[in-house]
């Protein structure tokens, strides 16, 4: 009877979960101001099947990231979807990023970018439209991290900026 109880109960639970299983639809990224290197460094984090798609759909061509198919006009197409998503101001102007590469985690991309010259930090603007295209619930979580504080923000769709003031 015990063991009926058990299995009744584990039927329910994958039959609770099986409905209430979604996906997120989510970035992350890292920013970093290191005074000492006069730099922001950043680092971004996105789900590889989903940048697979939005790379499909913007410039209609199949990437297969991290997979021994991987190609170099992949990693491009890649860098320049990023980039083309990812916008910073520091100090109300706009900025060059330095694109350093890539790094695979399990079914996350992390591309490497790094602002240099900064020898001051008062604001920070930055916009983060990675697949807010593709998905209307997207969310790109932002934190930011100087050596007198971390704060975080998040954009979407409707808000895809954040500003940072630190006087």
């Amino acid at each position: 009877m015990k063991l009926y109880k058990v299995a009744s109960l584990l039927l329910l639970c994958c039959l609770f979960t099986s409905f209430t299983t979604h996906k997120f639809y989510v970035s992350t990224t890292n920013l970093e101001y290191v005074p000492e290197e006069k730099s922001v460094q950043i680092i971004t984090k996105i789900f590889i099947d989903d940048v697979e798609n939005a790379i499909k759909e913007r410039y209609g061509v199949e990437t297969s990231l991290d997979t021994n198919k991987e190609t170099e006009a992949d990693r491009n197409f890649l860098k320049k979807y990023i980039l083309q998503k990812l916008q910073v101001k520091v100090n109300d102007k706009e900025q060059d990023m330095n694109y350093i590469g890539i790094e695979y985690d399990i079914d996350i991309v992390k591309a490497y970018i790094e602002i240099e010259g900064v020898r001051n930090l008062k604001t920070l603007e930055i916009e983060n439209t990675v697949l807010m295209d593709m998905f209307e619930e997207q969310q790109n979580i932002i934190h930011i991290k100087t050596p007198e504080m971390r704060r975080s923000i998040i954009l979407e769709k409707e808000n895809p900026k954040g500003l940072l003031n630190f006087d």
